[in-house]
């Protein structure tokens, strides 16, 4: 018989950090906007040096601090507090993978969570592209200018993974503030690229390409792919980090769209936030999933196994799903014969 000391303890801890985990994204969130760890970076390590350099009492400079030490966004050493390894590469204002900007994203969203219930039971139908329909330009720069960074190492890592030397332009649609486009160009002197989104993104996208010099090469398509026409003359299809916005119906209309538009031998790429398989997680894409309905959208997140059959469905051959960001991201490839 096991004894009480074999028995796994349960208790409430788990559910306590679920149900109270806007207290962690709020501290994050602030700690983002004071800058703390810009400034961690830059030698404050004291709790006085961290009050000095962000403008905050000794109180709440402590309170900061001990706060994101133990949600291990700091490490102590030396009596001193250090910015932990992931913190220090993408939440530094100063280092080319800054991340902060998209993390404040979700501050307008708060509100939105605590009513998820109502959302959920809303008898409303949804519409196909849910808050993206009426997207004023404030949000659609500060959405576009927050991605571009993030987009910028998402781009240099499918450049990595797959060769386009022999491709001659991409469509990248939805392809919001160009980085993909940016980081593909950068790595394939004989790319172009066309970025296929709404016009008040458009604005933003282009003024970015031109801060990145590629305007010769890389340009702007404004409209909905969802219902209006691709341009023609594109080998390559990218659909990348907004497929959970659509539903099956509408994700496989844009992908039969592609398959038809592509010339024997073109490629297309989707990465996304997808489920496996089981459709147990991971966690970012069943809650991006979930963020639709805040959104109002059909959209909800697809596993590997039906965005593959999407593909398969369309007509692509040779459809692989591959891992593209441990836990967040995975890519699906398919050619058109």
């Amino acid at each position: 018989m096991a004894s009480s000391h074999d028995t796994k303890r349960i208790g409430t801890e788990r559910i306590q950090n679920i149900g109270f985990g806007f207290k962690h994204a709020g501290t994050l969130m602030a700690a983002i906007e004071l800058s703390l760890f810009t400034k961690i970076s830059e030698g404050a390590g004291t709790i006085e040096a961290i009050a000095n350099a962000c403008g905050l009492s000794l109180l709440n400079a402590e309170r900061l601090v001990v706060a994101c030490a133990a949600m291990e966004l700091l490490e102590k050493k030396e009596n001193k507090y250090v910015n932990a390894p992931d913190v220090d590469m993408y939440l530094v204002e100063s280092k080319p993978r800054y991340f902060g900007a998209w993390s404040l994203m979700g501050k307008g969203d708060f509100a939105d969570w605590i009513n998820l219930a109502d959302r959920l039971s809303n008898p409303a139908p949804p519409s196909v592209l849910g808050i993206y329909e009426k997207m004023t330009t404030e949000y659609a720069e500060a959405l576009t200018r927050a991605m571009f960074n993030v987009g910028l190492g998402a781009g240099s890592k499918l450049a990595k993974q797959f060769d386009f030397s022999k491709y001659s332009l991409v469509l990248d649609l939805g392809g919001g503030s160009g980085a993909y486009c940016v980081s593909l160009c950068r790595r394939f002197p004989n790319l172009g690229a066309l970025v296929f989104d709404f016009d008040n993104v458009c604005k933003v996208t282009n003024e970015l390409i031109e801060e990145a010099g590629l305007s010769d090469r890389i340009k702007t398509h404004g409209g909905d792919f969802t219902r209006d026409p691709f341009p023609e003359g594109a080998d390559v299809v990218m659909l990348n980090g907004n497929l959970t916005q659509y539903g099956p119906g509408e994700a496989q209309t844009i992908i039969d769209k592609a398959f038809s538009m592509l010339p024997s031998g073109g490629v297309m790429h989707i990465i996304a936030e997808n489920l496996n398989n089981e459709k147990t997680g991971p966690k970012i894409a069943a809650t991006w999933s979930i963020h639709e309905a805040l959104f109002g959208s059909k959209g909800r997140a697809h596993s590997d196994a039906e965005v593959c059959e999407y593909m398969e469905n369309a007509g692509f051959i040779e459809v692989e799903a591959v891992e593209f960001v441990h836990n967040i991201l995975q890519r699906v490839t398919g050619f058109k014969p």
